[in-house]
């Protein structure tokens, strides 16, 4: 396994001072602040927490190029990735969602402009949508994994659809945050609406994260084929476009970019652009 950039001997307090954002998983695994100069082990055993398993998920939303090995995937614990999973989607759609959509309720109410009622009725058809993915989620995918035994795992269409739907849930807030940018009013409230902003971009960054450790973890078989965006994405980088020529053109984020280009290196077992290229061109994806 690659080494662990956060190990048991962290403070809880440099783990946090590392990564600020990590504060707001701390209540998904019950843990509260005032931890004084413990370390991660000692704070774990004192809320019962997989240590192992907690520092899994700190080091993948704290470092882009972690990535844990075959075999510790294999060895998570599946009630603690399940428990974690829950929390994340009380977390999401019961405070941060309904905390985002106050933001923009109060100015399409104040400005009464039909930019602002929109966008509010897009955000809100939005949050019904990642409602409906966490419950198909808790509902159908997660009592299956609960199910198995240890070496099995999801169905190929299962992991196709969650793959999908987890692309679509990403892509729709990157469309919400450029929308935001192009049709707020950017001289009425001005305090709210960037707070507004801020609290989207660091939905989005935590979604992206969570949506990487269910890839990641609930189905890591690497010999699926590549999904259409995969070929989108490889297609254009064989063309020599870069991860942020491939965002402008296909309409995501880099971030998503970056991600697909992981998947894609860890389906082919190509890791230069040379060698996509050639794939690429061989199994007909360009000319």
């Amino acid at each position: 396994m690659q080494q662990q950039i956060f190990s048991r001997r962290t403070k809880m307090a440099d783990l946090i001072a590392a990564n600020r954002d990590l504060i707001l998983m701390l209540p998904r695994f019950g843990i509260k602040l005032g931890f004084g100069e413990k370390n991660v082990k000692d704070v774990c055993e004192q809320y019962s927490i997989d240590v192992d398993f907690f520092l899994l998920i700190c080091n993948i939303y704290t470092f882009d190029d972690y990535a844990p090995d075959e075999d510790f995937i294999a060895s998570v614990n599946i009630d603690s990735l399940l428990a974690y999973l829950e929390a994340s989607h009380r977390y999401y759609l019961n405070e941060r969602m309904p905390h985002m959509q106050r933001h923009l309720d109060h100015i399409a109410e104040r400005t009464g402009e039909s930019a602002c009622v929109m966008l509010k009725k897009y955000f809100a058809d939005y949050r019904a949508e990642v409602a409906d993915h966490f419950a198909h989620e808790e509902k159908d995918i997660f009592p299956q994994l609960r199910r198995l035994h240890p070496g099995q795992k999801l169905e190929r269409g299962r992991v196709e659809r969650l793959a999908h739907s987890h692309e679509n849930i990403k892509d729709r807030l990157t469309d919400l945050t450029q929308l935001i940018y192009k049709y707020l009013p950017g001289d009425f409230m001005t305090e709210e609406l960037m707070e507004l902003v801020f609290g989207i971009l660091q939905l989005s960054k935590d979604l992206e994260k969570h949506t990487l450790i269910e890839d990641m973890l609930l189905a890591p078989d690497e010999n699926y084929d590549l999904s259409e965006r995969e070929i989108d994405v490889l297609s254009l980088l064989a063309q020599g476009l870069s991860s942020k020529e491939i965002a402008s053109r296909l309409n995501i984020a880099v971030n998503t970019v970056n991600t697909h280009r992981k998947n894609i290196t860890k389906k082919t077992g190509m890791k230069s652009v040379a060698a996509l290229a050639v794939y690429a061109t061989i199994n007909g994806m360009i000319k």
